[in-house]
């Protein structure tokens, strides 16, 4: 084990995640209008502060051909986000054991492979997030734009009825997408952030079990 870089570790990473995941990022903004959620928008993750041991120029290239089979198909298993934290370190240990030639290189390696796919997984659903936001503001602005030609019809001296009928049941609809569409939102802002401490939790069982 490396017992001496990784009591350390322990130590400086969760101070980052106890002031929040975001930390692990190259930046964070909260003036993009199209962000709808709580949390940061944090475009792009760090590797160097997830792995602080130094790996090669291009090992955070996310070329898999670098790989041996083995260390490509034990990435892949640690990326599904389906398997537990606790299946993961089975998973290491049992490479390790099955590799006693295994090196701290490959070890570093395969966290970068992890950290690519996983990173683009990430990019995608927070470009997601962004074109789901978007499509809120515009229906937001379409329910406010039928608040007002609701409330001019009413202040006519003789209003059409039929017209704040129609525009009242328009209204319900926009309102009821609107609302539906923000309660799944609140899930899927979530999703970065979990995927950020999955890696974070992933390069300590990794550094855990590479050799010294």
């Amino acid at each position: 084990m490396r017992k001496y870089l990784y009591a350390p570790f322990l130590i400086l990473t969760s101070v980052f995640l106890a002031a929040n995941s975001s930390h692990f990022a190259e930046a964070a903004t909260f003036d993009d209008p199209t962000w709808p959620c709580q949390q940061r928008k944090v475009e792009k993750l760090s590797l160097a502060l997830m792995w602080p041991i130094p790996l090669p120029d291009n090992a955070d290239s996310g070329n898999q051909a670098e790989l041996p089979p083995d260390a490509q198909e034990l990435a892949g298993k640690l990326e599904l986000r389906r398997v537990s934290l606790e299946d993961a370190d089975k998973l290491v240990a049992a490479f390790v054991k099955d590799h006693p030639d295994v090196t701290a290189d490959l070890m570093g390696k395969i966290f970068a492979d992890v950290f690519d796919r996983l990173g683009k997984t990430r990019h995608k659903i927070i470009t997601g997030i962004g074109r789901y936001s978007e499509k809120q503001i515009v229906l937001s602005e379409k329910i406010d734009a039928t608040r007002s030609k609701m409330d001019a019809l009413m202040a006519a001296s003789e209003p059409d009825f039929d017209k704040v009928d129609k525009l009242e049941e328009e209204l319900d609809w926009d309102q009821r997408v609107y609302e539906d569409r923000s309660r799944s939102l609140t899930y899927v802002c979530e999703t970065p952030v979990l995927i950020e401490k999955r890696l974070y939790a992933l390069a300590q069982i990794l550094m855990k079990h590479a050799p010294e």
